[in-house]
């Protein structure tokens, strides 16, 4: 019990700089003192469910993630993230086949385009925060509940807008599988680039040609 308590810090501590949380926001959001969040990541504060049950909530984890429970016994599937290029990635899908998903938090510090191209469509939702998308000549910005689906092979890039981190689902199929949903700019019209701040409206029904 006191190995578990004491991973419990530098856990929580992990999880923050993954998200690009600070101590403020942290505080603001859970409504925990800063120096009683810094206390309890450095371990001098111990972890109690008053403490944990808003930080899990604040997080989207579970409160047995933040303890480190084992997986003894536990039905449930335990995914491992990773990080790629700063983001965290966690990978939703268990079996290989044409289409995997993801889980990814992209942190408030990934602003700056760097397009690339290779294989495959791929379909973006937006969890939370701001998502800033360049493809192509696009540069479009689309906030939670907005989805974008694209060709691959255009150069590309998404990260966060500066104004916090970002949660995404991603559905990538390398073989070109598309999901039937287009993102679109407001009046049907190209973002010229550079622009920013012109959120992409999904519209549903259609085939896909790529944003």
């Amino acid at each position: 019990m006191e190995q578990a308590l004491a991973s419990v810090g530098p856990r929580l501590r992990e999880l923050r700089r993954r998200r690009g949380v600070t101590l403020a926001a942290l505080s603001d959001a859970t409504g925990i003192s800063r120096s009683t969040l810094s206390r309890l990541e450095t371990g001098r504060r111990r972890p109690t469910l008053e403490l944990l049950l808003p930080l899990s909530q604040t997080y989207q984890v579970p409160l047995d993630e933040l303890v480190g429970a084992p997986d003894v016994g536990d039905p449930r599937v335990r995914l491992k993230p990773r990080t790629v290029r700063g983001s965290t990635v966690v990978p939703l899908t268990r079996q290989p086949g044409p289409l995997q998903t993801y889980k990814m938090v992209i942190p408030v510090s990934r602003t700056t385009p760097d397009p690339r191209v290779h294989e495959g469509h791929e379909w973006l939702y937006v969890l939370a925060g701001r998502l800033r998308l360049v493809l192509g000549d696009h540069d479009v910005v689309l906030g939670a509940g907005e989805a974008a689906e694209f060709d691959t092979r255009v150069p590309h890039w998404f990260g966060s807008t500066g104004d916090g981190p970002v949660e995404i689902l991603s559905i990538f199929g390398r073989q070109g599988e598309r999901m039937h949903v287009r993102a679109r700019t407001r009046g049907d019209d190209a973002t010229a680039p550079g622009v920013r701040g012109r959120s992409a409206r999904p519209r549903r029904g259609r085939p896909a040609g790529g944003a």
